[in-house]
């Protein structure tokens, strides 16, 4: 995910070596971070299948290694700028470090699922400590914006070599050594990062309300439905309906109910009054819930269908990887000649077409085919991405900014954990893996090609602004980690 702001602003006087100095040591401990939820959540899913056949657990367990991850990712992201205001941007980014390392020791030595998706679930809320606050960090320390646009540059570069990269090296390690030492690998990167962070200043510290209520209930909400959805998926629709769904549904009207009567909510249900956070949310879900589906989706397939051991299965999905970023490139040309709206519609159409390929394939594909065929989807999430965070920060008031693209954020990684809780289900019918995969496809292509029809329909052209520009790139699991529009209560200058 790429957040990048680009200005020309006036000279100012030069920083002192002091300052500098600092700065980089606050860069590089950022990029630590990056790199390591990005890595991670592009590594772990050519590893699944090896994770299965280790500890067992059957396909309902492999989604839980990822949606235990990433749903915890999402529920915390919203709190994460409260406890960077009260306790520091610094000390919680180290603790965020510190936990997700101490989370992967956990996964390396896990003697069974249950335990390493508990781990899993702690990775998910250190990486959502770690991530605004590590662009807080950076905001913190880099006045010159050129200075700090750059810093950004380079952190979202970090990320996107550590994606398209993620899945080779996945498989490499997976068969070299085994699944485990993908998590192994995470600890000593944090600890470097840890070091680093030693040499960087205090961060201020300032009052912020903890709503836990609020926290819990979406926290509730979200596993309720996620557990529903894998349920459902793998019994039938047509069976009935687990208690833990109305439980959920009860949860999350809780939340909205408590949003409407805080002071300072997690959610200001006045953002989603505004048609562009409307279509961004809505095309945000679909984007994630799409691209991360069909990567968990195919790294199964290709493993226990088509026999690829987990390099190749890597391997093919690093052509994709590695043209998203060429499609955030484009798309600052592509805006500002034809707009937000264009930009976003075509962006969603590529991905449609890229999934929509995946149903010619078949266990006789050629490997080198299939990652032709994967291209579309790749370069289609580079287009698409960038547009939403412009879009949806031109209709929301400044003050919101930051907020909004919280919410943003947290929608598309809800998007990638209930598609991964769908296909699971489908993919492990009776009626064989190509069909449910098939049935998935389809389902993904629908909603695409409905989520661009609501963008064309309901956002007018608005070209980008001539003096700067918001972008970020599909992250993962994280991201693909996504994971960066976050939220801080300084903002982050998210809009300038």
């Amino acid at each position: 995910m790429s957040l990048v702001t680009s200005t020309r602003p006036a000279a100012i006087a030069p920083p002192s070596p002091r300052t500098v100095s600092s700065s980089r040591f606050v860069l590089y401990s950022a990029l630590v971070s990056f790199f390591l939820i990005s890595l991670d959540g592009a590594a772990i899913n050519v590893s699944l299948p090896a994770i299965s056949q280790d500890i067992g657990g059957g396909m309902s367990g492999l989604q839980w290694v990822i949606d235990g991850y990433t749903l915890t990712f999402a529920a915390f992201m919203l709190s994460a700028g409260v406890f960077s205001d009260r306790l520091g941007a610094k000390r919680v980014y180290a603790i965020g470090l510190a936990g997700f390392s101490l989370a992967s020791a956990v996964c390396f030595l896990a003697p069974n699922l249950g335990a390493l998706v508990a781990a899993r679930m702690v990775q998910g809320l250190a990486a959502a400590l770690m991530l605004p606050t590590s662009l807080a960090l950076i905001r913190q320390s880099y006045d010159d914006q050129a200075e700090r646009a750059r810093a950004i540059a380079v952190w979202t570069a970090t990320g996107g070599v550590a994606i398209a990269l993620g899945p080779v090296i996945g498989g490499i390690v997976t068969s070299a050594t085994g699944w485990r030492m993908i998590f192994l690998l995470n600890v000593p990167i944090g600890i470097l990062g840890l070091a680093l962070l030693s040499r960087v200043a205090p961060s201020p510290r300032r009052s912020a309300p903890i709503d836990i209520p609020s926290q819990l209930t979406f926290l509730l909400a979200l596993v309720g439905i996620t557990h529903s959805i894998i349920t459902m998926s793998h019994a039938g629709f047509a069976s009935p309906v687990p208690q833990t769904l109305l439980v959920s549904l009860v949860a999350l009207g809780v939340f909205f109910v408590l949003q409407t009567r805080r002071a300072q909510p997690m959610v200001p249900l006045r953002i989603l009054r505004t048609r562009s956070a409307l279509v961004t949310i809505t095309s945000g879900f679909a984007i994630n819930a799409v691209f991360y589906g069909m990567v968990f989706a195919l790294g199964l397939y290709f493993q226990q269908v088509n026999g690829y051991s987990p390099v190749l299965a890597g391997a093919v999905f690093l052509p994709m990887c590695a043209i998203d970023p060429v499609g955030n490139l484009v798309v600052m040309k592509l805006e500002a000649r034809y707009g937000n709206r264009a930009a976003l519609v075509l962006g969603q159409l590529l991905m449609a077409l890229g999934a929509g390929l995946m149903l010619m394939i078949d266990s006789s594909t050629p490997a080198w085919l299939t990652a032709l065929l994967l291209l579309p989807l790749g370069f289609g999430a580079g287009l698409a991405v960038p547009p939403l965070t412009s879009t949806l920060l031109e209709g929301v008031p400044a003050g919101l900014a930051a907020t909004s693209a919280a919410v943003l954020n947290t929608c598309r990684q809800v998007g990638s954990c209930f598609a991964i809780a769908l296909l699971g289900g489908l993919v492990a019918k009776p009626a064989g893996f190509l069909d449910g995969l098939h049935t998935g496809i389809l389902v993904g292509v629908a909603i695409l090609v409905a989520t661009a029809a609501i963008a064309f329909v309901f956002l007018r052209r608005t070209p980008a602004p001539t003096t700067q520009s918001t972008s970020s790139t599909v992250v993962a699991p994280v991201a693909i980690t996504d994971q960066a529009q976050v939220k801080t209560r300084d903002d982050l200058e998210l809009a300038s």
